[in-house]
């Protein structure tokens, strides 16, 4: 599997004449109950595509809002590969998430093997692997978990598409009016490529419905690239650069990252990115801190 600042393609050993389309199987998204996988299952259903999620108690309140809203719940967990290849059957496109912020990087690997073996096995058409930007190319504890994911996704004859999403708007934390200062461990002057959670899910969406265009490419994805001292102005606050120090002593993963955002950072060409989506409303960082 290739990486790439931006989209980058292998070959992929499948027939990409079907897609997913109103009417027809449905997109199963796993994660649809957070925040990545939420985001982007409310803008399939909002592209007119059945739409199906993953949950573990389809009897909780987050997983009924989600039926509320026409999706299919099916029941399953990514701990157990048998209940996910039950769940995987007769889907049009799986969109799987991982996570390594509940038990570690470790777990999030053994997570999306899990995926991907469940999807060989369900014979499942179409595997989109929610991934992160750099993955290759940072010395970060989570983005090499899902490194690793993509190196077992690449060699599994499943036909894949890679969608690596960069910082989200939504991790930064709107300031207490009380305490109006912005906090990141990052220089003031420093471009930070980041992305709304909704945009995430409607490049997500268009990307299902251009199969073709997009089997075997792993797409990095940004929308704005302010520096936190623009991202402090247009909250309407004060900027203070947060001591690395500090954010490594509390997780060394996260400082990792932030050592690296402060260096080479994503590279992503955001121009590229939102020309070759069109359809995305692409808000900037300022325009989401309006509101």
């Amino acid at each position: 599997m290739r990486y790439g600042a931006g989209m980058t393609t292998s070959a992929a050993g499948s027939d990409p004449s079907s897609r997913p389309q109103a009417g027809g199987l449905p997109v199963l998204v796993t994660g649809a109950t957070g925040t990545q996988g939420g985001a982007v299952i409310r803008a399939i259903v909002g592209a007119g595509l059945p739409a199906a999620a993953l949950v573990r108690d389809p009897g909780s309140g987050r997983a009924r809002a989600l039926a509320d809203l026409g999706v299919e719940l099916r029941t399953g967990d990514l701990a157990d590969e048998a209940s996910l290849v039950r769940a995987f059957a007769d889907v049009s496109a799986l969109y799987a998430v991982t996570t390594p912020f509940e038990g570690g990087t470790e777990q999030e690997v053994a997570q999306g093997v899990a995926v991907v073996d469940a999807a060989v096995a369900a014979g499942v058409p179409w595997l989109v692997l929610a991934s992160v930007a750099a993955a290759d190319r940072a010395a970060v504890p989570h983005f090499r978990s899902k490194a690793r994911i993509e190196e077992h996704l690449g060699a599994s004859g499943v036909p894949w598409t890679v969608v690596a999403p960069s910082y989200f708007y939504e991790n930064v934390s709107r300031p207490d009016p009380a305490d109006p200062v912005l906090r990141v461990p990052l220089p003031a002057t420093t471009p930070l490529h980041q992305v709304a959670l909704e945009d995430l899910g409607a490049v997500v969406a268009a990307v299902l419905g251009r199969r073709d265009e997009h089997l075997g490419v792993r797409v990095e994805v940004a929308g704005d690239a302010p520096t936190p001292q623009e991202m402090a102005d247009a909250l309407g606050v004060t900027f203070e650069e947060q001591p690395l120090e500090a954010v490594e002593a509390r997780s060394a993963d996260l400082g990792a990252m932030y050592r690296f955002l402060a260096g080479p950072g994503y590279g992503i060409d955001v121009d590229a990115v939102r020309a070759r989506y069109p359809e995305v409303a692409w808000r900037s960082f300022s325009a989401w801190a309006r509101g």
